[in-house]
């Protein structure tokens, strides 16, 4: 195979990255060299390759589905949210910059398309098939001229697309055909058909529809994927979990001891890595939530303060909200908080920060000794250490550079020499993302924490955080195997959209 496909969907959130994910899993468990591409990827939630490159971490998840190495070519462009009107431009895995929507839109993102496509030819070259994740809907007609990331990137690659849909949200047939009939005629003729997903009952009812809609665009459903909980899939454009509950669509497992341990997430502003937690809402007995008022945080064992892009604005957003206070007490009254990277700057004394938000000097919430001052240059590692005295292994993307002045370190080398953090007492803090995934680790920081909680609380000795998620990610290529036309996907991806697929009017203004 020498092909490639791009995944479309008629909204954020429609399962691109889920079937992206699905698609890549299912060749790879075919034998096809194949790997995932998304040109252009808007995210808070960021991973580090091992060649020191930062990228989307939904686009890390669909390289461990197609069982490949993660790498900066698989998305060229991340843009990392700094408000509702700027974002971080990281290009190639480093950050070059900040750019308003207006400033991107304008003219930044043509001059990128030449690196998108040298990326994308990269993976053509070195694999059997690249499959492409589009970005939101392709019908944004007030971004096609500037676009590099769904038919933009289709019409210059000769890429055929699969639109994907959300059954569950309704109006999954609108969407299509909407979407269709708003691309130019040279972009539907690369438009090859649909994928529905999220569906529920029987699929037996929603075939006519599906005749219904050939008849009026000419292009096959390739597939009705049902509705599935607990997919625990890395997220990228946004929080498909409610702000105010728990982790996802996440079932918590009956506890291996007598006693549950209560974990609460506080839902800082521009919240970025929250699949930290991730690993702690897969043992049993661990209830995850998010969290965003004072008083919520009264019967938690664990608060968690994650990491966020701007440090200084949730500082000044937990005082706001009296969840500063609340962290205080809860401090003073030897109870256990974790901070991961903008969590943990938040918890030191002094931040001087003349980078993300140029405030200066502010007075942090002086729980832990530690000075933060931020550094131009962005730090990306993928360290290893130790910790509890368990091996831990993270990854680190932060501006925040930490003088610890007290305390003891949270993670040590095999020499027992610092590494990173600071912790005192119950109280603890980590630039690194991703430590939790240590299983060993993991059980012994909740062992210490249902100590200090004063809960009877047990981590059961098997869970294994790696081995559920290539469970997950079965899921995904089995939802594929067995509810898309896998045949007629692999001649999309060999041969391209078929010839004389029928123009649907009225086509782009």
């Amino acid at each position: 195979m020498t092909g490639g496909l791009l995944i479309a969907g008629t909204t954020s959130d429609a399962g691109k990255s889920v079937v992206t994910a699905g698609v890549c899993r299912w060749l790879a468990r075919k034998g096809v060299k194949v790997a995932p591409f998304k040109a252009q990827n808007m995210s808070l939630n960021s991973f580090v390759t091992r060649e020191g490159a930062e990228i989307g971490r939904a686009q890390a998840m669909q390289a461990a589905a197609a069982r490949v190495e993660p790498s900066a070519l698989m998305n060229p462009v991340l843009l990392k949210p700094g408000s509702d009107r700027s974002s971080q431009v990281v290009l190639m895995g480093r950050a070059v910059g900040e750019l308003s929507a207006r400033g991107y839109h304008a003219g930044r993102q043509e001059t990128l398309l030449g690196t998108v496509l040298d990326c994308l030819a990269e993976l053509r070259r070195t694999h059997d098939a690249v499959i492409c994740e589009g970005a939101g809907s392709p019908a944004e007609i007030n971004l096609r001229r500037s676009d590099l990331v769904n038919m933009g990137l289709a019409r210059a690659a000769r890429l055929p697309v699969v639109v994907v849909g959300d059954i569950d949200r309704g109006g999954v047939f609108a969407s299509f055909f909407g979407t269709t009939a708003l691309l130019a005629p040279e972009d539907q003729e690369l438009v090859a058909g649909y994928l529905v997903n999220k569906f529920r009952g029987d699929v037996t009812l929603l075939e006519p529809g599906l005749e219904m809609l050939y008849g009026l665009t000419g292009r096959r459903t390739f597939g009705v994927l049902p509705f599935r909980h607990g997919l625990g899939i890395d997220e990228e454009d946004g929080l498909r979990l409610s702000l105010r509950g728990a982790v996802r669509e996440s079932t918590v497992a009956a506890p291996y001891g007598t006693d549950v341990l209560r974990v609460a997430v506080v839902a800082v502003p521009l919240m970025s890595n929250f699949t930290d937690v991730d690993a702690l809402a897969a043992e049993p007995g661990v209830v995850v939530r998010f969290v965003d008022r004072p008083e919520e945080l009264a019967d938690a064992d664990l608060v968690v303060l994650p990491g966020t892009r701007g440090t200084v604005r949730a500082l000044a957003w937990l005082r706001e909200r009296g969840l500063a206070d609340a962290l205080v007490r809860r401090a003073a009254e030897g109870r256990p908080v974790l901070g991961i990277c903008g969590g943990y700057q938040m918890l030191a004394t002094r931040i001087v920060d003349e980078v993300e938000s140029r405030a200066g000097e502010v007075a942090g919430l002086g729980l832990l000794p530690v000075r933060i001052a931020f550094a131009a240059e962005k730090t990306l590692a993928r360290p290893s250490g130790r910790a509890l005295g368990e091996q831990v292994e993270g990854y680190e993307i932060h501006h925040g550079v930490a003088t610890v002045e007290g305390g003891e370190p949270f993670l040590f080398d095999d020499q027992q020499h610092s590494l990173d953090g600071c912790r005192l007492g119950p109280l603890w803090g980590t630039h690194w993302h991703g430590s939790l995934e240590s299983d060993a680790f993991r059980r012994a920081f909740l062992r210490q924490v249902a100590a200090d909680a004063g809960r009877a609380f047990v981590p059961a000795p098997d869970t294994s955080f790696a081995a559920l998620r290539e469970e997950q990610l079965d899921l995904l290529g089995d939802l594929i195997e067995q509810h898309a036309d896998t045949g007629a996907l692999l001649r999309l991806i060999e041969d391209g959209a078929p010839a004389g697929l029928p123009f649907v009017p009225p086509g782009a203004p």
